[in-house]
């Protein structure tokens, strides 16, 4: 249906650069797109397709998928010259300049774009050219509809605003500028939806694909709370959100996770067996994940979409944009994604200590922690974290796990060092306040109104009185570790080892590879590593018995367990298709293993002082 407010701005319409998009050939995952601009520069139209997608930082080249493209005008044929890998030249014209051209669409993931007879989904950046020196202009999209029975009965998902179109169908819809354009995925099929309000702000929640007794009402009533605390947290005041509408689109497989976040929606995919089942309430931890997913990029919506850093501020979408502070915008969002969880009462306070435990135990398992710095990570993410091999683990550390106990350990620091008055809650608050709030106002994103290096902790200063820079060098700027054990104490919660029995291991982690078992990751200075195993290799026996697919995983660990530490096994292995015969002393096995439990001694005061770290507080708000 189209509002008062898409009305107003169909008669308001300014000059535009506009696009028609439809599936072409539903079989050969083919969009067509045509794209008129009314006044080409005298000089040539140059016309580029980004490089990549915010959210998502790896040079991915979407203009390989233009199959073909040509250009006209007034009915004449326009000469395009290619300029470099993403960007074309127009030959000189009077105007309209008319651009059709053809992108392959068969990414099925988050980022790019994907059609068959099922569905159809894209990003801006996938299927949108940039028209240079008009970006600020608004752009109008005619979504339209394949003459193909598969899309008879087909609808539109996206939050873009609607111009000549009715709510979830085909038709144009309209974006202030390309920024915009480009951050409002589409996805059209025979979708499921759900429609919640948060604070007044309505939400839809879409999901594609087949899931047999899907049980939408729970997890409807699941994100609604979610949603709920997260405005709240940002505007404990007023609740309001910053955007008028949002659409979670969730694209549901047999094997697949990710999700990326937009400004006013996140387009998320996730396993069947994540989502929940009918009449069954159990709380399976493939559902927890898929929420704190759901929470993750909803959180974006205020930290990395509204509060940028200064390198985001206005992108560069043909090249990589360097900043080093991804452990704020990924690792700080990471850490509130669990802690909405429980704080908004989706999960119980055992669950949440056993999610943080996990994350220790991950970051603590590999030694690039102690190679790389968080702020060395986020700088290198298109190099490293996103394109990581089978040494990654020895290599490098993720700024989100590690960023998320950075955060906690802020957090964990400002509260005991301020009696519990102030929080990690009040940074972000500050933040949002100083370079969120009014983010994409006028004047703004031409300014590059972001967060500097720089600014961290003199706004940790400013919002909570405590001086973080010694802490910031250390655990951010250097590779210690985090000192959880130490600051989780004051709140009554040890750190400690799990009790069991000393387990042998080769220090590898295998993956089944048809009927194979093949070595993903030899750890440094383990017991494979030292016997000279490497990644890729095929292990087929121990001490003369097979090892086969069956064996990856814990069946590995029972074959393993029937040796001692420190006692020498026979390993045949193929490397390529050679095969090696090595000996290996097992060592113990050392992958770590820490609990958070409530210490027994904690006495009532202190308990209470627990759940102002836990839940909202009237002291921290």
């Amino acid at each position: 249906m189209v509002t008062k407010k898409t009305t107003q701005a169909t008669t308001q319409l300014k000059p535009a650069v506009r696009y028609s998009i439809i599936p072409k050939d539903l079989a050969g995952h083919l969009f067509q797109v045509t794209m008129t601009v009314d006044s080409p520069a005298p000089e040539g139209q140059i016309l580029s397709l980004p490089a990549w997608i915010p959210g998502s930082y790896m040079i991915r080249e979407f203009s390989r998928n233009i199959v073909q493209i040509k250009a006209s005008s007034d009915s004449k044929r326009v000469t395009l010259k290619k300029l470099d890998k993403h960007t074309w030249q127009a030959a000189r014209c009077k105007g309209p300049l008319e651009v059709v051209y053809e992108v392959y669409a068969w990414d099925l993931s988050v980022r790019a774009a994907h059609l068959d007879q099922q569905h159809g989904f894209f990003n801006g950046t996938s299927v949108f050219l940039c028209v240079h020196g008009k970006q600020s202009l608004t752009h109008v999209v005619d979504i339209q509809r394949a003459d193909h029975p598969a899309c008879s009965t087909w609808r539109v998902a996206t939050a873009m605003k609607e111009l000549n179109a009715e709510r979830y169908g085909f038709g144009t819809y309209i974006a202030d500028n390309y920024d915009e354009l480009i951050d409002h995925p589409v996805e059209m099929g025979n979708f499921s939806l759900a429609t919640f309000h948060a604070h007044g702000v309505s939400h839809d929640f879409v999901v594609s694909g087949k899931i047999p007794n899907f049980d939408m009402e729970r997890v409807v009533a699941d994100v609604k709370k979610i949603c709920e605390y997260q405005i709240g947290f940002f505007e404990p005041r007023t609740k309001q959100a910053p955007m008028d509408r949002y659409v979670f689109m969730t694209m549901v497989v047999g094997d697949g996770y990710g999700g990326l976040e937009h400004r006013a929606s996140t387009a998320l995919m996730c396993n069947r067996s994540d989502l929940p089942v009918r009449h069954h309430a159990d709380m399976s931890d493939a559902y927890r994940n898929f929420l704190g997913l759901c929470s993750h990029e909803y959180f974006h919506t205020w930290n990395v979409k509204r509060i940028k850093p200064t390198a985001f501020a206005n992108y560069d979408l043909s090249c990589e944009n360097y900043t080093s502070l991804l452990w704020v915008f990924e690792g700080f969002t990471s850490y509130y994604d669990d802690l909405v969880l429980v704080r908004a009462g989706v999960i119980d306070e055992s669950a949440y200590l056993k999610l943080i435990s996990k994350t220790i135990n991950t970051v603590t398992r590999g030694s690039g922690r102690l190679k790389q710095s968080v702020a060395e990570s986020s700088f290198d993410a298109w190099t490293k974290y996103y394109r990581q091999d089978e040494n990654s683990p020895n290599a490098i550390v993720s700024y989100y796990t590690k960023g998320s106990l950075v955060a906690l350990g802020l957090d964990l620091l400002i509260r005991t060092e301020t009696g519990g008055k102030k929080s990690l809650d009040d940074v972000m608050r500050a933040m949002w306040k100083r370079f969120g709030r009014d983010f994409y106002q006028q004047g703004n994103t031409e300014s590059g109104h972001g967060v500097n290096e720089e600014d961290i902790s003199m706004l940790i200063e400013q919002a909570t009185g405590i001086n973080t820079r010694q802490f910031l060098q250390r655990y951010v700027h250097g590779t210690s570790d985090v000192p959880l054990a130490k600051l989780y104490a004051e709140f009554g919660i040890a750190l400690e080892p799990s009790a069991s029995a000393s387990k042998p291991s080769l220090g590898i982690r295998v993956v089944r590879d048809g009927n194979d078992c093949r070595i993903a990751n030899v750890y440094e200075g383990r017991a494979a590593h030292v016997a000279g195993l490497s990644a890729q290799d095929v292990l087929i026996a121990i001490n003369g018995l097979r090892v086969t697919a069956a064996d990856a995983g814990d069946q590995l660990s029972a074959a393993l367990g029937r040796y001692r530490v420190g006692e020498k096994i026979q390993l045949h292995v193929f490397r390529r298709d050679e095969l090696m015969i090595v000996d290996a002393s097992l060592q113990i096995d050392d992958a770590p293993a820490y609990q958070l439990r409530l210490s027994e001694e904690t006495d009532l005061p202190l308990l209470k002082s627990r759940p102002s770290f836990i839940k909202k507080s009237k002291r921290s708000t």
